[in-house]
């Protein structure tokens, strides 16, 4: 039976009243579509879950282009739905726009934390501290002392990935070396498993023997590639070690799931900041790559960060990170 390790956080909302939704609830599913085996498809079995627990239905739109953010919102908007949720940060700028005039309507978005409205309810998570976790398994698990990270677009969310990662691997090995490389800088960036692979492929001729994919649909590139070159890599999001079982180490899980199944059930005060659930994934199908030794010295860590005896740098505290460059 399948387990997943995680590193639980604190709910922080704001009070204010809400009623329950008497309408259909909706989401959004930002570039790369619902089905990239990775963010989206977490939320989409969030909403999924809600539905087949409760025999609720709810509306769904995916994204095609960035100028279509305020176009879907709005739609949903006037269509009544309630409350709509939002996977990524790139939909702040069009709440901050929009949400203010549908003050009855409920708003909840993914990946946004630093907006406040009285109608918004913001998910975050600490990946950095999910990405140090597998950091360390990557370290342990490498032969070379060399390992990768690939990461979609270049934007300070997933630097964040990248420089929790590389202190996780610092931790364990101080000599290690650490290749970094983002997709593109575009929304595109998310859904390019080609470009994935073609990056996999150039860590691997610098000795990387694991690599750490946070890029979405493009990380379906990198996990085939590490596969057939016979190194191991690391997924995120969703438990990904099914795809290739046996040469996925982990997969640093990030439980958006929970977040819109939360969001659809509406329970509580609505407005304010919900913290989410980062950790990582074991089952039978990386059990062989993950030794006891292995698990106990990760646990040892994901203790020490929620007792906050071990802290990790956030690259989003300061857009810095003290021991990679991108």
């Amino acid at each position: 039976m399948n387990f997943m390790k995680s590193i639980l956080g604190s709910a922080a909302a704001l009070a204010i009243g809400a009623s329950a939704a008497v309408a259909d609830p909706a989401i959004i599913f930002d570039l790369g579509g619902k089905f990239d085996k990775s963010f989206n498809e977490t939320a989409f079995n969030g909403a999924q879950r809600w539905a087949e627990e409760t025999g609720g239905s709810f509306r769904e739109i995916e994204l095609q282009t960035e100028a279509g953010r305020e176009q879907a919102l709005r739609r949903l908007a006037e269509a009544g739905s309630n409350p709509i949720v939002m996977t990524g940060f790139m939909f702040a700028d069009v709440l901050s726009k929009v949400a203010p005039e549908y003050p009855d309507t409920r708003f909840g978005v993914i990946d946004v934390g630093w907006l406040d409205m009285p109608n918004l309810r913001q998910y975050i998570f600490n990946e950095h501290e999910g990405s140090y976790l597998v950091g360390m398994l990557a370290a342990m698990a490498s032969k070379t002392g060399t390992v990768g990270f690939v990461g979609g677009q270049d934007i300070g969310l997933i630097r964040r990935f990248g420089c929790g990662y590389a202190q996780g691997v610092l931790a364990v090995n101080p000599n290690a070396s650490i290749i970094a490389n983002m997709t593109g800088t575009t929304g595109a960036a998310w859904n390019d498993p080609v470009k994935g692979g073609e990056l996999t492929k150039a860590q691997i001729s610098q000795g990387a023997d694991v690599v750490f994919a946070a890029a979405g649909g493009t990380g379906i590139g990198v996990l085939q590639t590490a596969a057939d070159e016979g190194i191991l890599s690391i997924g995120v999001d969703m438990n990904q070690n099914h795809l290739q079982p046996g040469s996925v180490l982990t997969t640093m899980l990030k439980r958006v799931d929970n977040a819109v199944y939360d969001a659809f059930k509406g329970n509580g005060d609505w407005a304010g900041t919900m913290q989410g659930v980062v950790g990582y994934a074991m089952d039978e199908h990386n059990a062989s790559l993950v030794t006891a030794d292995m698990q106990a010295k990760v646990n040892a860590a994901e203790a020490s960060i929620k007792s906050g005896t071990l802290s990790v740098h956030d690259y989003m505290s300061d857009d810095s990170c003290p021991v990679l460059s991108f």
